[in-house]
């Protein structure tokens, strides 16, 4: 017999610990950036922070470190100054290119 597994079981993923490389971190984001969603790209900045380490990511943004985690948590929606120095801190920024239809 197959034993099932609910969902509700299931462990939350947790994308830091993937996020090794400045390659995988780029990707990481290009994706998030794709699907159009503040939400999700703050919480994505929060798994960015969490991989590099939230202390350090505080102290090179100028942030307080709880206030950091308020704002890059899932469903928050930071200011655009948050993002800019987040992306500074984490050594990473974001790039208009155009839509091709």
């Amino acid at each position: 017999m197959i034993k099932s597994t609910k969902v509700s079981e299931l462990a939350e993923f947790d994308a830091a610990p993937y996020l090794d490389s400045e390659e995988a971190i780029a990707a990481y984001l290009t994706d998030i950036l794709d699907a159009g969603d503040s939400a999700l790209l703050a919480a994505a900045l929060g798994d960015i922070a969490r991989a590099r380490g939230m202390t350090e990511i505080a102290k090179a943004s100028g942030i307080a470190r709880e206030a950091l985690y308020k704002a890059l948590r899932p469903n928050a929606q930071p200011r655009f100054d948050t993002i800019s120095k987040v992306c500074a801190a984490l050594g990473v920024r974001l790039v208009a290119q155009p839509i091709h239809v």
